[in-house]
Formats: C-alpha cells, sequence, structure tokens
C-alpha cells in the first residue's frame, strides 16, 4: 500500500536567500511545490548526499554560523 502524502507538520524555518532559491529551483525542477521538495529530500537524505562531502560542508557551514545570525 503506498504511503500516504499528508503534510501533518508545520514548522518555522530560518533559511537564507541561497538556500530558498536553490530550493524554488529544484521543486520547479522537479515539478513539486516547496513542501514536497523538502519531504521527498528528508525522506531519501542518505541516498541523495555523499557522506563525506557533507561532514566537509557541514563544518564549513558551522564554522561561519555565528556570523550569518547577526
Amino acid at each position: 500500500m503506498p504511503k500516504r502524502f499528508r503534510l501533518t507538520r508545520r514548522f518555522p524555518v530560518a533559511m537564507t536567500e541561497d538556500a530558498h532559491r536553490r530550493l524554488r529551483r529544484f521543486a520547479q525542477e522537479a515539478g513539486l511545490d516547496e513542501g514536497e521538495a523538502l519531504s521527498f529530500l528528508f525522506e531519501h537524505f542518505d541516498s541523495v548526499t555523499d557522506h563525506e562531502a557533507l561532514t566537509h560542508r557541514l563544518r564549513l557551514f558551522n564554522a561561519g554560523l555565528d556570523a550569518r545570525k547577526r
């Protein structure tokens, strides 16, 4: 039986302009709305990310996070 697609959770999200533009572009290219695109990415997170690249990028992101919050 297929999994039902229900939007049961809403949460406030802080997102950079670059991230939001990339999300909108991905959603448009995939024929999804932004919520569906996020659901897809997180449901398939392990298969759409490269673990080594993710770890490196996360370190870089965290290093500049305090400056971004100001």
